[in-house]
């Protein structure tokens, strides 16, 4: 969580961590200019700094980038949101998140 959002107590996004680690468990990882490039080939135009936002915690995703992200990262969205599911074990074996 960013120090901003630690400031006001808590996260405005519960995505944003999963969203860092999932990026990270690329290999190479990938950055969140290449994450910003991958999801405007899907037709999401997200730039660095609102990755960076979403990620620290400090702006939130709508549902659609939720989607997105989740198609780019190669996970399942509920995982971005925290939803167990069956599938989130495999999930995080296959891409050691």
């Amino acid at each position: 969580m960013s120090s901003l959002a630690k400031k006001r107590g808590r996260s405005r996004n519960i995505v944003g961590e999963r969203v860092r680690r999932a990026r990270l468990a690329f290999e190479p990882p990938m950055t969140q200019d290449q994450l910003a490039g991958r999801l405007a080939r899907e037709g999401l135009q997200l730039d660095r700094v609102a990755i960076a936002k979403i990620e620290g915690g400090i702006r939130c995703a709508f549902d659609f980038e939720v989607k997105a992200l989740a198609t780019v990262l190669k996970v399942d969205a509920r995982w971005l949101i925290g939803i167990a599911s069956g599938s989130e074990k495999a999930t995080m074996r296959k891409r050691r998140i």
